[in-house]
């Protein structure tokens, strides 16, 4: 009885999303395959994105707690970790934060000595934002070490061709998102 209630509760969370955000598929739409298993296997596949995604939001905030930074901050520096270095420019337009957002930003992971900010070599009036590998990061590799294990430990139960499967899916899932943060800026890229 009670699983049966939180069977219909999840389909009631799908149902509402989706009603709620017009997210009905238009009329023809529907996998071929459509029937009620094909149906519930995409209600369970749309809260199982629901769900991580609060999950990683959740992970954000708390990681950021620990290593004593806000979730903001956190953000930029992982979007400054994963290119490598940007301007400032260039790190306001990825997070849609204004340039006066991100100059504060960065004052305060400069200050925590997370980033650096250097001039250009080739324009000296732009600025480089790039990690600044010291005592700030210090805290990094004990917050978020424990996540890469446990993601690693997960992949190795893939075979090659299911990992190809699932980061195509990722890569998949991450345009979708880009797109949606453009619609929601009202913007034509991420």
């Amino acid at each position: 009885m009670i699983q049966g209630l939180a069977g219909r509760v999840r389909a009631e969370a799908v149902v509402m999303a989706e009603h709620t955000a017009g997210a009905e598929q238009p009329a023809g739409a529907e996998h071929p395959a459509a029937g009620a298993e094909r149906h519930r296997l995409e209600n369970e596949f749309l809260l199982a994105m629901r769900r991580a995604g609060a999950i990683m939001q959740l992970l954000g905030q708390v990681a950021a707690d620990r290593i004593g930074i806000n979730a903001t901050d956190l953000n930029c520096l992982n979007i400054v970790a994963l290119t490598g270095h940007m301007t400032a420019g260039d790190l306001a337009r990825q997070t849609g934060l204004s340039t006066a957002s991100i100059t504060g930003v960065l004052d305060r992971l400069e200050e925590g000595g997370f980033v650096r900010r250097v001039r250009d070599p080739h324009d000296r009036r732009r600025v480089i934002v790039e990690l600044a590998y010291g005592p700030g990061l210090r805290e990094i590799g004990p917050t978020f070490g424990p996540v890469v294990k446990a993601w690693r430990a997960t992949a190795a139960e893939y075979s090659d061709d299911e990992l190809r499967l699932l980061l195509d899916f990722q890569d998949k899932v991450e345009t979708i998102m880009r797109g949606q943060l453009a619609r929601l800026r009202g913007t034509d890229g991420p």
